[in-house]
C-alpha cells in the first residue's frame, strides 16, 4: 500500500565519488525524481567504503523516519560492504534471500557460481527492488531502499519506489525576491520577524556577488497559497524599508 510521507533522504557510497574518481550522477536523478511527486529532499551523505562510517550513518538514517534511498555498494566484491552494514544497522542477520537467488540464477545460468549469488543475501525480511536494467536486484529494508551504484539501474529503480510505494506530495510553490546591494545583516530583524510569523514555509537568504557589489536573494517555498501570502509579506515590508527589490527567477 502506497502511503504518504514528509521527504527523501538519499545516501550515496562509494570511496571513488569522495576522491574525484567518479563524478556523482545520483543526486540530480533522485532530486528530479523527487520533484515531479512533490517529495522534498531531506538530506544528502556521500559516505567512504568504511564498514564503520556506513553502520553508523545507516543506523542514524533507520532512527530518523523518513525514508531513503542508499546508492552504492551492494555488489560482491571485497571493497561492497553496504549489505552487511545495512543488516547490522536494522539489527537482523544477512540471508540468502530466496527471490533474489531464483533472479540471480536465472540470469547467469551456468554462471552462477556463489561468488555472483552473494548479490542475493540481504538483511532478513528484506523486500526486493526489481532492476529493470540487467535484473539484478535492489533491496528494501527499515525504511531504507538499496540501489546498485551504477545510476542506469538506480534512476528506474528509484522511479519504481516512489511509484510503488509512495504517494505524491502536496503542490509545492517556490518564490523570491532580489534586493540589489543588499546586506544579510541589514535585513536580520525582517528575517525573524517572517520565520516568526510564517513557520510553516521553508526561507532561505542568499548573498550573491554582481558585477560592482553584493545582492541579495530571498526565497521562499511550500503550499502554494501561504508561498503568495509570505511573498507578499516580503513586497510590503521592503517597500515600508524604502528597500528596491526585484522578482527572481
Amino acid at each position: 500500500m502506497r502511503r504518504e510521507i514528509g521527504g527523501f533522504g538519499l545516501i550515496i557510497v562509494g570511496s571513488e565519488v569522495l576522491d574525484g574518481r567518479v563524478r556523482d550522477r545520483h543526486l540530480d536523478r533522485a532530486r528530479a525524481a523527487l520533484g515531479r511527486r512533490n517529495l522534498p529532499l531531506r538530506y544528502v551523505l556521500i559516505l567512504p567504503d568504511d564498514p564503520a562510517t556506513l553502520l553508523g550513518q545507516l543506523e542514524w538514517a533507520m532512527a530518523r523516519g523518513d525514508p531513503f534511498f542508499c546508492c552504492g555498494g551492494i555488489g560482491a566484491t571485497p571493497d561492497d560492504h553496504t549489505r552487511r552494514c545495512a543488516a547490522a544497522a536494522a539489527g537482523v542477520p544477512l540471508r540468502a534471500h530466496p527471490e533474489a537467488t531464483a533472479i540471480l540464477a536465472a540470469r547467469f545460468g551456468d554462471r552462477a557460481d556463489p561468488h555472483r549469488l552473494r548479490m542475493a543475501e540481504f538483511p532478513a525480511g528484506s523486500l526486493i527492488i526489481p532492476n529493470p536494467y540487467n535484473g539484478v536486484p535492489g533491496f528494501t529494508i527499515a525504511g531504507g531502499h538499496f540501489l546498485p551504484g551504477f545510476p542506469e539501474m538506480a534512476g528506474p529503480m528509484m522511479e519504481w519506489v516512489l511509484d510503488n510505494c509512495y504517494l505524491p506530495g502536496p503542490a509545492r510553490a517556490a518564490c523570491s525576491l532580489v534586493i540589489p546591494d543588499g546586506r544579510e545583516a541589514d535585513l536580520a530583524g525582517l528575517m525573524e520577524e517572517f520565520i516568526a510569523a510564517f513557520p510553516g514555509l521553508v526561507f532561505s537568504s542568499l548573498p550573491r556577488i554582481v558585477a560592482g557589489g553584493w545582492d541579495v536573494v530571498l526565497g521562499v517555498s511550500g503550499p502554494p497559497e501561504a508561498v503568495e501570502e509570505g511573498i507578499g509579506w516580503w513586497r510590503d515590508k521592503l517597500r515600508e524599508a524604502g528597500r528596491e527589490f526585484v522578482e527572481g527567477e
